[in-house]
């Protein structure tokens, strides 16, 4: 039989996701061209990352190096800060309540980008290209690109982690439902007086979430989510002024707040594609998914991407940019990227919402999570690992019932 050679995989994107898909391919044994300059400017935020996350990091050899610079998440609240009439309970997510030593991750991204770029540049099966894609031929065969230095790039499967505006996602005529809210996230971090105790508190105002994730030390990273005029406002103020608004914004909980330099804002906004892969092209991350900043999604869900794209190509590995590849991947990603959007875009939107109904939906739903520990524990499951939640409950199910 004649040997088939590998394909090779051509990855749009140099950002955590883009460099993330090159080292998973790579390590899986495809030849990989990755396309796209080194980031430069620096980036002040921070990314919460959950244990199945985490498990792949691991796997590409990236967590330990990592990992000294990052805080565990061990406790998750969720609080009402909202002054209206339906309030919910505060809900309280413990980690060892599923057995976990720790939900995840808070890594600082002036730390986990060049870690993924220092192990990307090192790998010896990825060819990295840093220049931009010009333009995308796509081919029934095979992908092309044709690069920003004049060379060109052919490959049977394209990945786009070109971001939310991506370019080969617009080449290969996939179009996007997308909707902009009258609202921006205000991104910095900040030292405070009392420990954390390694727990993120996302506190729900009429405006959006406020939340608080640990890092190292007496310092958190804080997502404040407001009407874009608000951000800018208070993006504008003085450390004293700002550091005091913080303060009382989470009601004095970790005690004096002093924000440190860097604030940033980004316009909020969903968009989602109509599907995730077309014409030799899949997507993965943000071109495959946006939405509002809540419940730490956005590159877990990435990551998820990655790895069943990864495990499809290896199921397909002599042309994994075929049509049945890109089908099974498409069906394969679809449940999980639209359930995740849409819960985080229903809460986002009971938040803005005056109406009472959403209001009292939020407040019984939180209530009846909060009060009972079976569920919060599928709830908690199922936000770590699609599907381990429903698998949990049924080995509960099926255990015979232990007399009280």
């Amino acid at each position: 039989m004649e040997h088939q050679e590998t394909a090779r995989i051509l990855i749009a994107g140099t950002g955590p996701a883009g460099l993330i898909a090159a080292l998973a391919f790579a390590d899986a044994g495809f030849p990989v061209t990755l396309v796209g300059p080194e980031a430069s400017a620096p980036d002040g935020r921070t990314t919460a990352l959950m244990n199945p996350a985490l498990k792949v990091l691991e796997r590409l050899d990236v967590l330990e190096a990592i990992r000294p610079k990052a805080a565990p998440l061990k406790v998750m609240r969720i609080v009402d800060a909202t002054s209206r009439l339906i309030r919910s309970p505060v809900v309280t997510f413990r980690a060892s309540e599923i057995d976990e030593d720790q939900f995840g991750l808070n890594l600082p991204n002036s730390v986990f980008g060049p870690a993924l770029a220092d192990k990307v540049a090192a790998h010896p099966g990825i060819e990295w290209r840093r220049s931009m894609v010009k333009t995308w031929h796509l081919d029934a065969d095979r992908a092309h690109a044709v690069l920003a230095d004049g060379s060109e790039v052919g490959a049977s499967l394209a990945v786009a982690a070109d971001g939310r505006q991506s370019p080969a996602r617009e080449a290969a005529g996939i179009s996007t439902g997308s909707h902009a809210y009258p609202q921006a996230a205000l991104v910095l971090n900040f030292g405070h007086r009392s420990e954390h105790a390694f727990t993120s508190t996302e506190f729900h105002t009429e405006t959006g979430p406020f939340t608080q994730v640990p890092l190292p030390g007496n310092r958190s990273s804080l997502v404040w989510v407001v009407k874009p005029e608000t951000a800018k406002e208070l993006a504008a103020l003085d450390d004293a002024t700002l550091s005091l608004r913080v303060e009382q914004q989470m009601q004095s909980m970790l005690g004096r707040v002093t924000v440190e330099p860097g604030r940033q804002i980004y316009p909020l906004s969903t968009v989602t594609p109509l599907r995730f892969a077309r014409d030799r092209v899949a997507l993965v991350g943000e071109a495959a998914h946006v939405f509002p900043p809540i419940g730490a999604q956005g590159l877990n869900l990435g990551i998820r991407d990655i790895d069943d794209l990864v495990g499809i190509a290896k199921e397909n590995g002599g042309d994994p940019g075929a049509a049945k590849a890109l089908a099974a991947y498409d069906f394969k990603r679809r449940p999980d990227i639209l359930a995740r959007s849409s819960a985080v875009n229903l809460l986002n939107l009971s938040l803005l919402s005056d109406m009472l109904p959403a209001q009292m939906a939020r407040g019984a739903g939180l209530g009846v999570l909060g009060g009972f520990a079976p569920l919060r524990a599928f709830f908690m499951r199922e936000g770590l690992r699609p599907g381990s939640g429903f698998a949990a409950l049924a080995g509960g199910l099926r255990k015979p019932m232990r007399r009280q």
